[in-house]
């Protein structure tokens, strides 16, 4: 049977996340989805640079495609999200996927998508109840310029705020804050182009 959607993302942590989203169909404004995630084991430089070798076999096992990875740490930085975008989605579009397989490069990185002032977070990350809040900290740390900030270095942020509250950085974790934080909040560039991707292939209009 061929299948909606395949996602290859760089680690489990994106893995969880994504598996996370898509059972939120609802507040994606798509139709419920048949789909698989593999996490590429060369992590975001091989999906970056290998991503279209991964998925070339199977391209005729599913409708659509989607190839994730961190900007920050895929051995590319100097180009642009996008121009990375652009090259990935012209080598998929060569090994068999035409326009049917969009790439996904989060900048800097996937913890950009945790921060949004949903209480959720705070009680996901075990925050709640603490005498500071969790926006006030971040400035009080240099993360954040004011409460409703651009976060400066999301991932040193998300794993400093883990430590203080004891919890462990688990896939876990990203897995229970993509099914409940509000999904209208983040206005990340990446995530907007992800939320607007599966609008065009699966909206239930």
């Amino acid at each position: 049977m061929i299948k909606d959607l395949v996602v290859l993302v760089a680690d489990k942590n994106m893995e969880y996340t994504i598996k996370g989203l898509l059972t939120r169909p609802q507040a994606l404004g798509i139709r419920q989805l048949t789909f698989d995630c593999f996490v590429h084991p060369e992590n975001d430089p091989g999906c970056l640079l290998r991503g279209h070798d991964f998925l070339r076999s199977i391209a005729s096992n599913y409708t659509h495609a989607l190839v994730m990875l961190d900007h920050k740490g895929c051995g590319r930085e100097r180009l642009s999200r996008k121009q990375l975008e652009k090259q990935i989605e012209e080598r998929l579009r060569q090994s068999g996927w035409g326009d049917r397989a969009v790439a996904i490069v989060i900048s800097p990185e996937l913890e950009i998508w945790v921060w949004s002032n949903s209480p959720h977070v705070d009680r996901i990350i075990g925050w709640a109840g603490r005498e500071t809040d969790l926006r006030s900290w971040l400035i009080q740390e240099g993360f954040s310029e004011d409460r409703k900030g651009k976060l400066n270095r999301s991932k040193e942020a998300f794993e400093r705020a883990l430590k203080l509250t004891g919890k462990a950085r688990s896939s876990s974790l990203y897995y229970q804050l993509a099914i409940s934080v509000s999904l209208e909040s983040c206005i990340n560039p990446a995530f907007v182009k992800l939320k607007a991707t599966l609008k065009k292939w699966f909206s239930t209009e």
